[in-house]
């Protein structure tokens, strides 16, 4: 097995101590659950990847990455739920 060569980390340890890994990032065409955009939101948060490549890799516009962060920031995992998105709307 040859693994892809990158310039940053190819993990991370979150501080409730669950290891990050790029192998648990999610497919390039993948439907975005919460659990998948939260491991994204996390990834980029301690640096495993970049911001500009999330953006890249998932097709994500600025604006729809800064919500899933927001959201997940002031409201948890719970918020990144599309059944959910009302609930958690700010006015």
């Amino acid at each position: 097995m040859f693994v892809k060569k990158t310039s940053g980390p190819r993990t991370v340890t979150l501080p409730n101590g669950r290891i990050l890994t790029v192998a648990d990032l999610p497919p390039m065409d993948t439907r975005w659950v919460a659990s998948r955009k939260e491991t994204v939101v996390l990834a980029v948060a301690y640096g495993l990847i970049s911001r500009d490549e999330a953006l890249r890799r998932y097709g994500l516009s600025e604006e729809e990455f800064d919500a899933w962060h927001q959201a997940m920031k002031q409201h948890g995992r719970a918020a990144l739920k599309v059944t959910a998105l009302q609930r958690f709307r700010q006015p």
